[in-house]
């Protein structure tokens, strides 16, 4: 009977059982990594917590153009999502209030009007940004605000 030495066996397989060692070790090392920083964490899943939006400091924005009383004016302007719109022919006092909690709001306001004078104003929060008023024929005016 031939006697199986374990003695042996290392010195003939010692580079395999090395490599080995190293996966097993690299792999517990990897794991441990993992969940230290969180990334066995599913944070795609649903916790049952609503994701309501809560307001905070809202900012309250007005624009308004106004002029000769039953002037027609048309007015481009700047929306909540920044995006450009066109008010054709309307009455003034013309109005467009805006309620956000966007960090920053950048508001816009053209007019040109049929009437001898025109202005505008942008108000944020109660605290008029920026207002002009111009007098001449078929006025032209805006107002912008970058730091709302």
């Amino acid at each position: 009977m031939k006697r199986i030495s374990v003695g042996r066996i290392v010195r003939r397989r010692w580079v395999l059982l090395v490599a080995v060692a190293v996966v097993a070790v690299t792999g517990f090392l990897v794991y441990r990594l993992h969940g230290i920083f969180a990334s066995h964490s599913d944070t795609s899943m649903g916790t049952g917590v609503s994701d309501d939006i809560v307001q905070f400091n809202p900012k309250h924005v007005i624009y308004e153009v106004f002029g000769d009383p039953g002037a027609v004016a048309t007015v481009n302007y700047q929306d909540v999502r920044a995006a450009p719109q066109r008010v054709d022919h309307v009455t003034l006092p013309w109005r467009y209030e805006i309620i956000t909690t966007d960090p920053a709001v950048i508001a816009n306001l053209v007019a040109q009007g049929n009437g001898n004078t025109l202005g505008c104003r942008i108000t944020i929060n109660d605290v008029v940004k920026d207002e002009r008023v111009v007098n001449e024929v078929n006025a032209y005016t805006f107002c912008l605000d970058k730091s709302g």
